[in-house]
């Protein structure tokens, strides 16, 4: 049995650790200098470095110190931190503007026991059977698999499929489909043979916009090329049958109204996943994120790694007034992570009141977005150094890549020395932000490109960086199904961290509708060409486009 919604906690800034953080910030954290903290305490590296599954943290080029570190702590516990996460892994209602247990970390809990166990391993079991069967590709025929999905039923399978390259399957081929632009789905099916095509449809309702007018483009496609068996090439994702059934589709996979979509990686969303590396493959997946789960659900707050950056997120977010976090993955495989949790944080803590609907007077979701390394290096880096705002930076990176069937010879040494490249690349960046660069330092470094003809003194405060722009360091031994799925999981819990000493509800996304219906209301009137009611510029528009 749910239970119903308990009593609010107490929010962030209504509490008494919020004022004795005020007062530190004031006297210590306002002019914190990475340097001096550095120079004070050798040890600083080892204080401020956690170890939680498959994921190592050097937290210490934070604006942080031991004492910060406390304050955060309390603030957690007044905020009645452990209750909130003891009450969402129980299946209490936590959405309650939905009504609505979050039981995300159900769906990867390896055995039945807890809410809704049986349920959520029938439906694992007889998807990944249905994966195996595809993946058999001299039975099934099926050599190119097409997800049509938006959101969260598109970004969590999208984003792994690169990550998990070394383990995807090599005679099928996945492709993604999203935007209700024809300029996305055109080109994929342009290049596909009917007779060898799977459609996976992802949609919680079956009744998404965007995800029903792809549908509808795939099946007209697959008719004109002489498709005749749909119930055999379209499968869905969805709870809603009857919908999938009358689109012409038989095998369907469910999942619960408690999975959030932004949390749906880990239901039968995750079929592309399944069917791109295996059924194997897939449960280290989920053993992954159990395991970060247990440790945000067990280790003490101190050293709970995804507490820990939640609290960083709110100190620099409340505090210092950093409306921004870069997120750099120095690995190609995690090249779609930052658009990943840009979906994750901003859909769920982008929100201007709190629990009870009342305005909240502090900020709430950064903008996170990012690049992978080394290509932001060329392109936005120049800011994060020297632009006006500082922008906490995340960097991930991997201590151990993997080439699978990678020869020995010349081809495996360059790539290893291309790896130390990298590593190294990451490392350095951490460390300019940190340190920086005087002006007294770049008049004696030596600037080939500079004019000859620039004063000297001028030219050393154009090449001056400022230093103390903190960043964050996440590393795992190498990239794996499992060490994924933890990544994943750490940055699920860092975000209900946050909102929940925000006192928000991080699991609806109400910001979404509007434009919706603003949509829906509009489609009409292409054919009308009635604009009544309209304001002016949205009246032109229209016209115009017509």
């Amino acid at each position: 049995m749910i239970a119903a919604p308990a009593a609010p906690a107490p929010r962030c800034d209504r509490t008494q650790a919020w004022g004795a953080l005020a007062g530190h910030f004031e006297a210590h954290g306002r002019d914190f200098d990475l340097r001096e903290a550095f120079a004070r305490d050798p040890g600083r590296a080892a204080d401020f470095s956690l170890q939680a599954p498959e994921v190592f943290a050097d937290l210490s080029k934070n604006r942080i110190d031991i004492a910060t570190r406390r304050f955060l702590v309390d603030l957690a516990l007044e905020c009645e931190l452990p209750a909130r996460r003891d009450a969402m892994f129980a299946g209490d209602i936590v959405n309650t503007t939905e009504g609505r247990a979050v039981l995300h970390t159900a769906l990867r809990r390896p055995g039945t026991d807890g809410p809704h166990g049986e349920a959520v391993h029938q439906v694992l079991s007889r998807m990944l059977a249905f994966a195996e069967q595809v993946r058999d590709t001299a039975s099934s025929g099926i050599h190119d698999v097409v997800h049509i999905g938006i959101g969260g039923s598109d970004l969590g399978p999208q984003m792994v499929l690169p990550a998990l390259q070394p383990w995807l399957h090599p005679g099928l081929r996945l492709h993604f489909v999203s935007n209700v632009d024809g300029h996305d789905i055109a080109p994929v099916l342009s290049r596909l043979d009917a007779r060898h095509t799977l459609f996976v449809i992802a949609s919680k309702t079956f009744t998404t916009q965007e995800t029903l007018a792809n549908a509808q483009a795939a099946r007209a496609w697959f008719l004109a090329q002489g498709g005749t068996d749909i119930a055999r090439h379209f499968v869905a994702t969805t709870t809603h049958t009857e919908r999938a059934a009358a689109f012409g589709i038989r095998e369907t996979f469910g999942f619960w109204d408690w999975v959030g979509g932004r949390y749906s990686l880990w239901s039968a969303i995750g079929l592309p996943v399944a069917l791109a590396v295996g059924a194997e493959r897939f449960r280290e997946l989920l053993a992954g994120a159990h395991a970060m789960d247990e440790h945000f659900r067990q280790a003490p707050l101190a050293v709970n790694l995804p507490v820990q950056l939640g609290l960083l997120d709110l100190w620099y977010r409340n505090f210092h007034g950093f409306g921004s976090r870069c997120v750099a993955p120095y690995h190609q495989g995690l090249r779609r992570l930052p658009a990943y949790l840009q979906q994750l944080e901003m859909e769920s803590n982008g929100k201007s009141v709190d629990a009870s609907g009342e305005r909240l007077p502090f900020g709430t979701s950064p903008v996170v977005w990012g690049e992978p390394g080394t290509n932001g290096q060329h392109a936005f880096f120049q800011m994060l150094h020297q632009g006006t705002d500082v922008i906490p930076v995340e960097f991930i990176l991997v201590r151990r890549a993997h080439h699978a069937g990678l020869p020995a010879g010349d081809y495996a040494r360059c790539l290893d020395e291309q790896h130390r490249l990298l590593l190294s690349n990451a490392l350095a960046q951490a460390q300019a932000l940190m340190q920086g660069r005087t002006a007294d330092e770049a008049r004696h470094d030596a600037a080939p490109t500079a004019s000859p003809d620039l004063d000297p003194e001028v030219l050393a405060r154009h090449r001056r960086f400022e230093g103390n722009r903190p960043s964050t360091l996440l590393l795992l031994e190498s990239l794996t199904p499992r060490s994924l799925g933890a990544l994943l999981a750490l940055q699920e819990h860092r975000v209900f961290t946050s909102g929940a000493l925000w006192g928000i509800n991080s699991f609806d996304q109400w910001g979404v509708e509007l434009g919706k219906a603003l949509c829906n209301a509009l489609l009409p009137r292409w054919e009308t060409g009635d604009t009544a009611g309209l304001d002016s510029s949205t009246a032109a528009l229209l016209e115009r486009l017509r």
